[in-house]
């Protein structure tokens, strides 16, 4: 039988900040230890919560939520603005530790990681207490580790008791262990599919579990198959090996106001499109297939994918189709969070003939002179007119460092 872990970084942005503040000064405060988050910037109240201690929990300070709000509920509150590239160095030390158990890994998210136990039967727990020892010991952070034999088992039990432990989920344990728990807390099943569920007297993984599997098709089709099959412990993928090193570009911002008319939500995202076809070009990527995603005020998610007819990184191309999105699934009601996200990255190196060269070609001269300027004299050098006096910066979107590497699919 095949063991796998899922290993997860408890409170992960502000354990490795504070990890690093305490190597740099071991008389620091530790930022775990009082109420204190990861998020934006204090001074323009602006941003999210994007990681927070377990003192902050105790003012019911949320991760997502606005900070002006975390401000609220806790006027005195520290907000540490996040340091991506410290993170992604944290993360790839995890990684090489873990790797001196096991070469097969798999990366979920920036904090996530999966690995697939290599030793003697019988030595799965005893090796993961280890692993779970040597993080906190040498690197400064903490874990939890789920251990079982499948990676949807793994990942369930890493949510257990936290922080820093070891939990184990097998076959004999899940109607003890994750049965009990809420509908809500199984994988894949999200906030709208939990309001279904929940319609239909289905609130807790077990009764999903004990749904007749043909009714649960004929409902929800697929999906519905798919959740019934995690209810019940069924999930049989292996360790992704190999993965490239980006599947996605993405940036997103979180406003500091209510976003409410059209023609300042064409600005939002024009001004992101600005950063996503930047760091096309300057990765030497074309994507073929965008999404734009927005959350509304009561923090409702929409989102929409479509694939271009050819694939570009000009950031004219990259806005109209964001907008044609856009526009096919707003409601009209105030924003705060807008992100974009293009998939599907082949290098542009290889360029496919079109019909629509021609407007390729139109585009490409002007941006990349405009890349040079905007490298040489800074971002707000050279931008469009169209945000003058708006309010709303001409390049705006903030790295989401984890949708860079490869996610776990429907099928983990």
């Amino acid at each position: 039988m095949n063991i796998f872990y899922h290993i997860d970084v408890n409170s992960a942005y502000l354990s490795w900040e504070a990890a690093h503040r305490l190597s740099l000064d071991p008389s620091a405060i530790d930022l775990r230890e009082i109420p204190a988050i990861i998020g934006g910037d204090e001074k323009k109240r602006k941003g999210i919560v994007l990681a927070k201690s377990i003192p902050a929990k105790k003012y019911k300070i949320q991760t997502g939520e606005p900070i002006r709000s975390a401000l609220q509920k806790y006027p005195k509150l520290e907000i540490i603005p996040p340091q991506y590239s410290l993170y992604m160095k944290a993360s790839q030390s995890m990684v090489d530790l873990i790797s001196e158990y096991t070469p097969l890994i798999q990366r979920f998210s920036i904090d996530e990681l999966f690995a697939q136990y290599i030793g003697p039967p019988g030595e799965h727990l005893k090796q993961a207490e280890e692993i779970r020892e040597r993080i906190s010991r040498e690197l400064g952070f903490t874990v939890n580790i789920g251990v079982s034999f499948n990676k949807l088992l793994a990942k369930v039990a890493s949510d257990f008791t936290k922080p820093d432990r070891v939990h184990p989920l097998f076959k004999e344990d899940i109607p003890v262990k994750m049965w009990p728990l809420p509908v809500g807390d199984l994988f894949m099943v999200g906030r709208r599919t939990e309001k279904k569920l929940r319609e239909r007297g289905i609130t807790t993984i077990g009764e999903l579990a004990a749904m007749d599997p043909k009714y649960m098709y004929r409902w929800m089709k697929k999906p519905g198959l798919t959740i019934w099959n995690f209810a019940n412990g069924i999930e049989n993928s292996s360790i992704l090996l190999n993965s490239p090193p980006y599947k996605s570009i993405s940036n997103s911002t979180t406003m500091p106001f209510d976003v409410e008319t059209k023609k300042d939500c064409k600005r939002v995202l024009l001004a992101i499109s600005e950063n996503i076809g930047n760091r096309l070009r300057g990765l030497h990527f074309n994507g073929q297939v965008l999404s734009v995603s927005f959350c509304n005020t009561d923090f409702l998610h929409y989102r929409k994918e479509e694939k271009l007819n050819f694939p570009t990184q000009n950031t004219q191309i990259l806005y109209k189709q964001a907008e044609k999105l856009f526009s096919e699934i707003w409601k009209g009601e105030p924003l705060r969070k807008f992100s974009i996200r293009v998939s599907k990255l082949t290098s542009d190196q290889a360029k496919q003939l079109s019909l629509f060269e021609k407007e390729e070609e139109k585009y490409r001269n002007l941006e990349t002179t405009l890349d040079h300027l905007r490298e040489e004299y800074g971002k707000r050098s050279v931008y469009r007119s169209t945000f003058l006096h708006s309010g709303i910066s001409p390049m705006i979107g903030g790295v989401m460092e984890e949708e860079e590497y490869l996610m776990m699919s429907s099928t983990l």
